[in-house]
Parts: structure tokens; C-alpha cells; sequence
């Protein structure tokens, strides 16, 4: 299948469009009701766990998490990362094939994987295995990337920020093609693929949820077209500030709305998710002021917030304080 039609969320059915990489085709039928159910009972609360660690930590800390009812357990993807960039750093793919098979209840997935490393036609075939390995529990967070150590490792040469926005709609639209088709070629301006083969495919269909990272307005676009969930980390200076952080996330959720209403897809159909940074102190110092700021997610209508496993013994990076984690994990149904 050459340069197949590809369906998106929300968008009635029409004709193709051109342009580089696969055309849209605007059809598109919602098949994950099974996980939409998880969230009646309102925000749901998932947990990073970085694989700082070897196996054996990291194997006790995703059982841990799964045991104490957290929803969805994700890991970063980088090759390496800030202050932890000479330390102990396990591949993202091979941990979560292990947590796959280790895990039975946890659902788990990348937050996020880039094209800054990542060709689409392997991340297919990685993201349907551990679909298939997991019956059906992997979530696939994808990101436009950065500048730092994961864009330079490859050699490659540094692309603008107009190119990385491109970059990350193409790496997109190609994932879905490849996920949702078991042969398909994509020739685009970044990547190409020849008969590219997922068989038997993902076990959630049509693909395994999509969670995009997006801030800026061609990001918010991709996640407006394409994403089952919406991820942001907020903006990226006035994290001391409460009100202003919380404003300007209110603004990039209204600029999501806006993308969503321009393409004819309801709003409301993306869950959208807060990941909360490790050193983002305020929100995590105590059990009151998690609760006051998932109280005012939820009234912009967030469904669900991340936040770290406890990183105790490093105090840049220290996520929220052990007694905060036991308190608010103990809340989670199991």
C-alpha cells in the first residue's frame, strides 16, 4: 500500500488532500471505549518512573506502582538526560517490553519518544510489539524534541524550530499510517518507508492511543488531529509563580479547543494530562495543594495529571516528597 489515506479524529468523511507524507483521510471511528471507561470516576493520576536504575529497581518500582493503582506508568525516552546524563540510563524499548511482560494490570507507555532519534517505521513495529506483549496496554507519547543530547547523538545536522514542528507532523502522520495499516510506504521530507509491515498488528485498534506532546500552536495542531490524549508540562518559564503557570495552561488548553473546532472535532474528545516536573515544587510540597491544584485542573478541564516516582536523594530533581506520593497513591483504587 503506497502512500495510504489515513483517517482523523473527528473529521467527516471527504476527499484526499495532498502534500508530503500521507494525505488525510477525514473518517474517523473512536475504538477504545474499554479505556475511555477507566476514567468515569473523574481525574485519574499516572506516575513517571525514570529508568535511572537498573533492572531490578526498576522492576520493583513498576510493580510498586501497579500495586499501589496508578493508571498508566510511563518512562521518558531519551538516550540521555540533563543532570543524569552519566549515570545509570536503560533503553526505553527493551524496559518496557520487560514491563510488559512483568506487569498484568498497568497500563504503560513512553512520555514522550521523538523523531530526534526515533525513524517511524521502527517505532511501528516496537509500539505494536509491546501492544501485542501487553494485550493491549501501551500507550504511545509522542513529542516533537528538543535540542539538547538526543538531537545531537545521531550527528545530525540542527534543524530550526519551524523544522522540528514539520518534522514532528510528518513523524505523526507516518506513525499513524504504519500502525493502523499492515503494509504501508510513507515518502515525506524526513522520512521515508518502502511496504513497511506491522503484522498482526496492535492489539487496540484502530492503533494504540496516541498521547502528543504540545505546547505551541503547529504542535497543538498535531495533537488536535491525531492525539487520544493531550500532554503539556505547562509553559516553560513562571513555574514559581502558581497563578501564572495555571494561567498560561489555561491558555494552551484554549488554543487546543480552538485547533479542535477548526478541524470539526469536539474538544472534548481529547483527554488532555498535566505532567508535573520533578522540580516543580509548589503543586507536590504538600497533600492540600495537590488537592487545590487537581481541583483547578479539573475545572479547565484536565482528566488526568502525572507525577514522578520520588527521587529523594537528588535535590534538583527530587519529584514530590515520599509522604505526598504515599498519601496520594493511597487514595487510587486498585
Amino acid at each position: 500500500m503506497a502512500d495510504a489515506a489515513l483517517p482523523v479524529p473527528g473529521l467527516p468523511t471527504g476527499r484526499r488532500r495532498g502534500g508530503r507524507g500521507w494525505s488525510r483521510a477525514r473518517s474517523w471511528q473512536l475504538a477504545w471505549a474499554d479505556i475511555d471507561g477507566e476514567y468515569a470516576g473523574g481525574m485519574r493520576v499516572a506516575v513517571v518512573i525514570l529508568p535511572d536504575s537498573g533492572w531490578p529497581e526498576l522492576r520493583r518500582r513498576f510493580l510498586d506502582a501497579e500495586a499501589r493503582g496508578f493508571h498508566v506508568g510511563w518512562t521518558y525516552d531519551h538516550l540521555s538526560w540533563r543532570s543524569l546524563r552519566d549515570g545509570p540510563w536503560l533503553g526505553t524499548v527493551p524496559l518496557l517490553g520487560a514491563v510488559a511482560a512483568t506487569t498484568s494490570r498497568l497500563r504503560f507507555g513512553t512520555l514522550v519518544t521523538s523523531p530526534n532519534f526515533r525513524h517511524p517505521a521502527l517505532l511501528a513495529k516496537d509500539a505494536m510489539s509491546l501492544d501485542q506483549i501487553s494485550a493491549g496496554r501501551f500507550e504511545l507519547g509522542v513529542g516533537a524534541g528538543g535540542t539538547g543530547y538526543d538531537a545531537m547523538v545521531t550527528g545530525a545536522p540542527p534543524l530550526s524550530p519551524a523544522e522540528r514542528a514539520e518534522r514532528f507532523s510528518e513523524f505523526v502522520a507516518a506513525l499513524d499510517g504504519l500502525l493502523r495499516n499492515p503494509v504501508a510506504s510513507h515518502h515525506g521530507a524526513y522520512f521515508t518507508a518502502e511496504e513497511s509491515r506491522t503484522f498482526p498488528g496492535c492489539v487496540q485498534r484502530p492503533r494504540v492511543p496516541f498521547t502528543v506532546a504540545a505546547a505551541g500552536p503547529k504542535a497543538l495542531r498535531v495533537a488536535a488531529a491525531h492525539g487520544h490524549r493531550w500532554v503539556t508540562y505547562g509553559p516553560v518559564s513562571g513555574g514559581n509563580n502558581p497563578h501564572e503557570w495555571l494561567s498560561a495552561v489555561a491558555r494552551q488548553s484554549a488554543r487546543l479547543d480552538a485547533e479542535c473546532e477548526r478541524m470539526g472535532r469536539n474538544p472534548a474528545a481529547i483527554r488532555r494530562m498535566l505532567l508535573v516536573g520533578l522540580e516543580l515544587a509548589w503543586p507536590q510540597q504538600s497533600v492540600a495543594a495537590w488537592d487545590d491544584f487537581c481541583g483547578r485542573l479539573s475545572g479547565m478541564g484536565f482528566t488526568e495529571v502525572a507525577l514522578h516516582y520520588p527521587r529523594p536523594a537528588d535535590p534538583d530533581l527530587p519529584g514530590p516528597p515520599i509522604g505526598v506520593f504515599d498519601e496520594i497513591s493511597s487514595r487510587l483504587a486498585g
